[in-house]
């Protein structure tokens, strides 16, 4: 077996339009392109979104907002999240996470927000923390370390 016994199963491939190959085959003469015109002639056609000359619809319709290109996107994780999968006294960073599965795309950060309990005592790196998820983590007698 090597790449010169490659075939495409059978029917799999169809033949291309042969035009331009006289009468007989139905795609002589004007080749399919009709006669005359603008989409005849060799380079012809217009581009996508062209309208005729009438306003295109991207500049008819209002446009509003803007995308802050220097805006981070942190990923977040909850205060339950930690509790259910971590330990008392384990160490929980950005590779921790990654290890138990909670984070699958990092963007620019991971931000621990205070949603649920914390009954154990985590040492929790992370690059923000909101205030509550800073008191809970803390009033549980845990560190908070930002990266």
């Amino acid at each position: 077996m090597n790449l010169t016994n490659l075939n495409p199963n059978p029917g799999a491939r169809k033949a291309p339009k042969r035009v331009g190959r006289g009468t007989g085959s139905g795609h002589g003469k004007t080749s399919t392109r009709g006669h005359k015109g603008q989409n005849a002639r060799s380079g012809g056609g217009t581009r996508p979104g062209f309208e005729g000359g009438q306003m295109p619809y991207i500049r008819r319709i209002p446009k509003r907002g803007f995308k802050n290109i220097s805006r981070k996107e942190y990923a977040i994780v909850n205060l339950y999240v930690l509790e259910e999968r971590f330990n008392t006294g384990d160490i929980v960073d950005i590779k921790a996470l990654e290890a138990k599965g909670i984070l699958k795309d990092i963007k620019d950060g991971v931000k621990i927000l205070g949603e649920g309990d914390l009954t154990k005592e985590l040492t929790v790196r992370a690059h923000k923390f909101s205030k509550t998820a800073e008191e809970k983590i803390k009033a549980a007698g845990g560190k908070v370390e930002v990266i």
